[in-house]
């Protein structure tokens, strides 16, 4: 929620108290306070002010609330009235002086139900906020809290003056449990909560917060902009491997963030360089049936890599019993490993996740996380999400492999296959 909604929402709160009141000759306070006597000498400024708050004269209500204040020797009620229509006039003025006085006074008086007080702080914050007094907006939003409130708008409003005050840490701190409360409580966190954990951590520089923002903004809002821009972070991280540019470029197909027939050029000639025709194919399928390549002056030569790959599929569906028998012969499982998700790209997912298994139990792996992360994608591509995930969530290290896995579990979850 924008801050300016948010301070509306939480001013539109006093209105929520003047408009429940009993109506009297003044429509203000409660039955028992009108029961009372107020002197014509009161009554007369204050019932002129009433009219101009539902003017919208917000203003001139307050040069009347003064009118009545200068009578002399006003009862304990009249003082009470007095300060419950400064309270609606300053609301409507956005003066948060007349507020906070009207509010004090009505408070000292012992005659204000404890939910018009919560009501009238809410009132007062708000307006600190819309303000922009982000101090005295952060002082009465705890003091709300404090004072019992529970208002999820109020909460928004603590956090958006914590923001404007500088306190990064503490949004990252709260907004952090809320979002873990939320998701145990099995309730999908608010957008604008997630958006607000974002911009803090950016804020703050804590990249640990603003990949867990990143991440639970793509799990419960995927958007494909959203998309684009983790995968560039990803990519721009100094650790991040270029092996997994070809990686990179399944969760941009996967997401549909392939931009033009450049990027499925590259990728279906870095999957043929990567000994899976199959992928390949799928990719310039694709290319071809979105009518992104074929079309043009590099229609031919996008026909030639058609051609090539079409022929690569051929020579690995020829040579697939010998390659499996040396894969299966060999000292390691490295062999294994890119027999099982290429066979997973050929539509065959159950029989190339449990060659990659068997890939991972041999051992004496070139890079075991990426045998890990490339597990999970083999039984991805067999529909067997449970295993999927369990196999991204083991897969460790910081050059690219555990980012890959997390965003493919990512995408898992929030997608439907």
């Amino acid at each position: 929620m924008k801050l300016k909604t948010l301070a509306t929402a939480a001013v539109g709160a006093v209105a929520m108290v003047l408009g429940s009141a009993p109506q009297g000759e003044l429509g203000l306070a409660s039955a028992s306070a009108q029961s009372e006597a107020v002197r014509p000498e009161v009554g007369k400024p204050l019932k002129e002010a009433g009219a101009l708050v539902k003017a919208g004269k917000y203003k001139d209500a307050l040069a009347k609330v003064k009118d009545a204040e200068a009578v002399s020797g006003r009862t304990a009620n009249e003082n009470f009235q007095i300060e419950y229509m400064r309270m609606a006039a300053g609301s409507g003025a956005q003066d948060t002086d007349a507020m906070v006085k009207g509010f004090e006074a009505l408070k000292a008086s012992g005659r204000l139900a404890q939910p018009d007080q919560l009501r009238m702080i809410e009132a007062i914050a708000g307006t600190y906020l819309r303000n922009k007094d982000a101090a005295k907006a952060l002082a009465w939003s705890q003091r709300y809290f404090k004072e019992g409130g529970n208002s999820a708008t109020m909460k928004e409003v603590q956090s958006q003056a914590q923001y404007l005050s500088g306190d990064m840490t503490s949004i990252i701190r709260e907004t952090s449990e809320e979002i873990a409360a939320d998701e145990k409580a099995g309730r999908t966190p608010a957008q604008n909560k997630l958006n607000l954990l974002l911009n803090a951590a950016m804020k703050a520089k804590d990249t640990t917060a603003e990949g867990l923002a990143l991440e639970k903004l793509l799990a419960y809002y995927p958007r494909k902009e959203l998309w684009a821009d983790v995968l560039g972070r990803v990519q721009a991280k100094p650790s991040f491997s270029d092996r997994f540019s070809l990686d990179v470029y399944r969760l941009k197909l996967a997401s549909g963030n392939m931009r033009d027939a450049n990027d499925y050029m590259e990728m279906a000639q870095l999957a043929v360089q990567a000994g899976f025709p199959d992928e390949a194919k799928l990719v310039v399928d694709k290319g071809f049936a979105s009518n992104v390549l074929g079309q043009g002056a590099e229609g031919a030569r996008h026909k030639r890599l058609q051609d090539l790959v079409l022929k690569k599929v051929a020579e690995a569906k020829a040579g697939a019993a010998a390659a499996e028998k040396d894969a299966q012969s060999a000292k390691d499982g490295n062999g294994l490993v890119n027999l099982g998700l290429a066979a997973a790209f050929r539509g065959q997912g159950a029989q190339g996740a449990k060659l990659v298994e068997e890939g991972i139990a041999k051992g004496n792996l070139k890079r075991a996380e990426d045998a890990k992360l490339y597990l999970g994608l083999a039984y991805y591509q067999a529909g067997d999400m449970a295993k999927a995930q369990a196999a991204w969530r083991t897969v460790k290290g910081t050059d690219g492999a555990a980012d890959l896995a997390r965003l493919w579990n990512v995408y898992s979850r929030s997608s439907k296959r």
